[in-house]
């Protein structure tokens, strides 16, 4: 099931402490990105945040799980984008440090890239 632009609205409201964040359709999902660099990404009305080696450990002990999605090939394949904590869902102010640090997770990604 696609993502409510509704959902998709609610959740940019959200990050309106961090900064601008915009939000491009894709795959029956949308990506978000602040300052050009997609660092979040919503599916099925789930707001998921960029992760890496710096910011894992917050989602694993927040009891956060990744995002995984069904190939069509019929497997799994796990992203680096792992779920929103319910409390941040809930407080801009407590939005900021998990957005900044997704972001921060995203810009280490693609300097990795390059």
């Amino acid at each position: 099931m696609p993502s409510s632009r509704e959902f998709v609205d609610h959740t940019i409201d959200l990050f309106s402490a961090f900064g601008e964040v915009t939000a491009r359709a894709m795959f029956g999902g949308w990506g978000l990105y602040h300052q050009g660099v997609m660092f979040a990404l919503i599916a099925e009305d789930v707001l998921y945040l960029k992760a890496d080696a710096a910011n894992r450990g917050a989602f694993e002990a927040a009891g956060m799980e990744p995002f995984i999605y069904q190939k069509g090939d019929g497997s799994t394949a796990t992203m680096s984008y792992w779920e929103a904590p319910p409390p941040a869902m809930e407080d801009p102010q407590e939005m900021v440090a998990w957005a900044q640090a997704a972001y921060e997770a995203a810009l280490r990604g693609r300097k990795k890239r390059r």
